[in-house]
């Protein structure tokens, strides 16, 4: 089979057939050596054609080549503005496609030639390569690839949006790509950001949509192009992936909310809360989880410890709540972003989950759960209790039991035995009641926790008085419950020989405690307790209590009151 034909014009029919299976415009022959499989459109007279070209005559010698002019040529086609050859040679052409066009001279440069450089009567070929198609009626295209199932926003006018894109030529030539860049584009949409095409071409989008965008020239940077990538009269094409929308006016957004019956109480401005959550962008991917750390967040609101929408989000809720809240980057990081984890104007979606709250100024929070009909005595500062007790966290989680233990639990109040929100709640408790305490963390275990215990956590007591016993104050080991003996030596000292020893020290104090003249500290054996005692009144010690040594706590706490008055 020839390639090289001779052309008569009554041989055209056996040449389309015989020599080249391509269409014969006229006198003109058309070697479609080069078909794109896919052909969208095809040029036709009123189109506007980008392409690249070699101009030879029959023998191979080069007339004009736009590749050595570093520059496709651009024409309107059908409107004369072409040599009549190359108008008819591209009808029908697709972007990519590379053809081979023989021009008979009288529709070349006829018999005339063209100066020096085109002799009268020449055959000239054209090796043409399609590169781009369109018409000033042309619109800018979108076809969506893909769409996310829940599409609750699209982006509008004035809206700020972050999207990753591959831009090409209409022939496939990438001129630029933010993937590349690994960072999304950021721009408002219809001010003027972008060309107007891409403004068109975004709009309606939704977060997690791909769309196919086809942008004409006069559309995107027209007669000038940009730059050495995007050249004169091009066509774009953008596949874009909406990352996330928002629109400067906006406020935070709560999404849903799992609210806890009864809500007893909401969050304001200066309490401390401890949360949980889940950080995401709009498009799903996580950026940060605090379950992630086994460890909630804990910050003060309303007092710019957080970011402002977190600032608004944690306002009014309850102990338990769940929330969604979406906030815009005006409200979070703004156009700065935050290190490698946040990008500039980053939308954020929290889900939240409220552990507990309190405030600094909260006090204990004492519920009775039971009381018994006769409550005469109640327990009181430096008295002994003994007592059941679960701790819980807030949301139920158990910390610790008194029934893990064989003994009951006990403590001397006002000794700094337990935590203060506990000594507090265990007061003027009747033996056989029931309460249930909220202690804040400044009356737990404060911001630093204990073993088991997170850091600011608010813990609620379930308790239950067993028993207590009366105490005395501070310092004391022994109280008098009715007057002293007008002689307390005298009656001390049984043999009356002077002298008291330890054996008869010890029959006297239990001998008061016995009669219900005197109570002993609680907590503490008798045997140990005047065993302390005698050795305090023991001055000298040589085994006995004279009566010059034997003296009051209260006349001890006088004589050395006057003493550190004497030094000063």
């Amino acid at each position: 089979m020839f390639r090289l034909c001779v052309v008569f014009s009554f041989l055209a029919a056996w040449f389309s057939v015989e020599c080249n299976p391509s269409p014969v415009l006229g006198d003109v022959v058309v070697d479609r050596y080069e078909i794109p499989k896919d052909c969208a459109r095809e040029a036709q007279s009123g189109d506007y054609v980008r392409y690249h070209y070699n101009a030879t005559f029959v023998d191979g010698k080069t007339l004009d080549s736009s590749y050595e002019k570093g520059a496709a040529k651009v024409g309107l086609i059908g409107e004369g503005r072409l040599i009549a050859g190359v108008d008819k040679g591209l009808q029908g052409m697709c972007v990519n496609e590379r053809r081979k066009i023989t021009i008979p001279p009288h529709l070349a440069y006829g018999s005339a030639g063209a100066g020096e450089v085109v002799p009268p009567d020449s055959t000239l070929v054209f090796n043409v390569h399609l590169l781009d198609l369109w018409n000033k009626a042309d619109l800018v295209v979108t076809k969506t690839v893909s769409t996310p199932k829940d599409c609750k926003r699209s982006v509008v006018r004035t809206d700020f949006v972050r999207y990753h894109f591959n831009g090409t030529l209409l022939d496939g030539t990438t001129f630029d790509s933010s993937y590349n860049r690994k960072q999304t584009h950021n721009s408002l949409v219809g001010e003027g950001w972008l060309v107007k095409g891409m403004d068109e071409g975004l709009l309606g989008m939704c977060v997690g949509e791909i769309r196919h965008i086809v942008v004409p020239p006069f559309k995107a940077y027209g007669e000038k192009g940009s730059g050495t990538m995007i050249p004169p009269q091009a066509t774009l094409v953008f596949d874009v992936l909406l990352e996330d929308v928002h629109n400067p006016k906006d406020n935070i957004t709560i999404e849903y909310q799992e609210v806890p019956e009864p809500c007893k109480r909401r969050s304001v401005a200066g309490d401390y809360v401890r949360y949980h959550y889940n950080g995401t962008f709009l498009n799903g991917l996580t950026f940060d989880t605090s379950y992630q750390r086994n460890s909630t967040y804990n910050t003060y609101i309303g007092m710019g410890y957080v970011i402002a929408g977190m600032d608004q989000a944690l306002l009014g809720v309850c102990l338990g709540e769940r929330r969604r809240v979406i906030i815009p980057p005006h409200l979070a990081y703004g156009e700065q972003g935050a290190g490698d984890v946040i990008p500039p104007s980053a939308v954020l979606v929290f889900d939240i989950h409220i552990i507990d709250f309190h405030n600094p100024s909260d006090k204990v929070e004492i519920e009775v759960t039971y009381k018994p009909e006769v409550c005469n005595v109640t327990a009181a500062e430096n008295d002994l209790v003994r007592y059941h007790y679960n701790c819980t966290l807030v949301d139920g989680t158990l910390l610790f039991s008194s029934q893990d233990y064989e003994n009951l639990q006990d403590a001397v109040l006002g000794q700094d035995k337990v935590i203060d929100g506990l000594d507090q709640g265990l007061r003027g408790m009747c033996v056989g009641e029931k309460r249930r305490l909220t202690v804040p963390p400044h009356l737990g275990h404060g911001e630093k926790g204990a073993d088991g215990v997170p850091g600011s956590a608010v813990l609620v007591f379930n308790i239950e008085l067993v028993s207590f016993e009366s105490g005395v104050p501070p310092g004391y080991l022994f109280v008098w419950l009715e007057d002293t003996p007008a002689d307390l030596f005298e009656a001390m000292d049984q043999n009356k020989n002077g002298e008291v020893p330890l054996e008869e020290f010890a029959e006297f104090i239990k001998l008061q405690v016995a009669e219900g003249k005197g109570r002993i500290k609680p907590g503490m054996t008798m045997e140990a307790i005047v065993t302390d005692m005698f050795r305090n009144q023991d001055r000298n010690k040589d085994g006995v209590i004279t009566a010059n040594e034997l003296k009051l706590k209260v006349q001890e706490d006088k004589e050395r009151e006057e003493a550190r008055h004497e030094e000063l």
